[in-house]
């Protein structure tokens, strides 16, 4: 069954119409993501979880990306779908007042997966969830998912400048994050 995703202004407010989500990365049609980003501390350093994408995935397969992400059903807002796809994807079950609001971002991206074009047009609200699950305690969604990875997040944020890993993160996520650690550690 297709995924029925509202069409967004550049605000991300639903314009009253909907697109299924492949016709929206055929045509590069604006919608709805939320992505939450996995903190927590260990041994006096922030580290960030990593989930390496599933190989059959459409997009950016075997990739190294965000904690949990998920394209925003009709009818849904942000931070529902959010908690839904930490619940299908990790395991993880927490209350909106856990996750920390750390932006907005605007995705643009063209390119082309197993010979089909794709263009991607995102309005993505960025969220943090402290929380200090080894990788062993999340229950992987395996259609999605093929492993997570705590990694230092300096040396994630290097890692990414470099390119030092196969990836699909973008580094203004990265320093959404970091204005929020930041934020945590100055306020402690």
């Amino acid at each position: 069954m297709a995924e029925i995703l509202d069409i967004v202004d550049e605000n991300g407010i639903p314009t009253g119409q909907t697109v299924d989500r492949e016709t929206a990365h055929l045509k590069g049609i604006l919608h709805r993501t939320s992505h939450v980003w996995l903190l927590r501390e260990k041994n006096g350093r922030v580290q960030v979880l990593l989930q390496k994408r599933a190989d059959n995935k459409s997009a950016f397969p075997g990739c190294y990306d965000i904690s949990s992400a998920g394209h925003i059903p009709a009818g849904v807002d942000y931070i529902p779908s959010a908690l839904r796809e930490l619940k299908e994807e990790l395991g993880v079950t927490v209350s909106a007042e856990q996750l920390h609001y750390c932006g907005i971002r605007h995705i643009r991206y063209d390119d082309e997966f197993f010979g089909k074009e794709f263009h991607d047009r995102q309005v993505s609200k960025v969220f943090a969830l402290w929380n200090d699950t080894d990788e062993s305690g999340f229950e992987l969604q395996k259609e999605e998912v093929d492993s997570v990875l705590w990694i230092d997040f300096d040396e994630c944020v290097e890692s990414v400048k470099r390119n030092a890993f196969k990836h699909c993160i973008i580094m203004e996520e990265l320093m959404l994050l970091k204005d929020h650690i930041n934020s945590v550690v100055t306020a402690n």
